[in-house]
């Protein structure tokens, strides 16, 4: 059973999207506190060569260090690691990642389901991880095994997504999971930190 904001000690935000999923991120970052006690890990459908864009434009809007990952980085608290295109992401125990190319899952590499399952075997009660905008139903999976391990799932509302179909497979699939509007992430991220601001 997961556990609900105020009991849940965050020690890693995974956030995954696909199409429609910019707008949100670019909603949410310029938001989120400079000293946040825990690392957020993106992970989003995007062509290969797209990844310095994103990161640059990222980092534009936030004051966190926004990195593209490396196989083997260390995961450190209060940096933002972005899945690089074409690879599956995994999260090994001593929380440093690993790049793999296999074959593609929902049509997609990286996969979000293949992050969020890998990130709950590894911080499993302290994980959350949030699904935004999509037209696959990827990251449904995974959001489910993250619960079974007692993280906290939350999800963009449906009703607000620009392609709802993957929230929405979520919402009606996964339970108990948290429903939000764009506009209320940055300060449900926020919550997560347990530093004095």
């Amino acid at each position: 059973m997961a556990q609900t904001v105020n009991q849940i000690t965050c020690s890693a935000l995974v956030i995954g999207g696909s199409a429609g999923s910019l707008d949100v991120l670019l909603e949410i970052f310029p938001l989120l506190d400079a000293n946040l006690d825990f690392p957020i890990i993106l992970v989003t459908h995007r062509k290969s060569g797209s990844d310095s864009l994103l990161s640059d434009l990222l980092q534009s809007r936030t004051a966190l260090k926004v990195h593209e990952i490396d196989e083997k980085q260390e995961i450190l608290p209060g940096n933002v690691y972005i899945a690089p295109a074409d690879y599956h992401l995994l999260i090994e125990q001593n929380h440093t990642f690993s790049l793999d190319y296999s074959e593609k899952i929902n049509y997609s590499r990286p996969s979000i389901d293949v992050t969020f399952q890998s990130a709950a075997e590894v911080f499993k009660q302290e994980l959350v991880c949030i699904l935004l905008s999509g037209s696959n139903a990827d990251g449904v999976a995974g959001l489910k095994i993250v619960n079974n391990f007692g993280g906290l799932v939350v999800i963009q509302n449906p009703k607000t997504a620009i392609m709802p179909y993957m929230p929405q497979q979520a919402y009606n699939e996964v339970k108990p999971i948290i429903v939000l509007d764009s506009f209320e992430m940055s300060s449900f991220i926020n919550s997560l930190n347990k530093k004095e601001n």
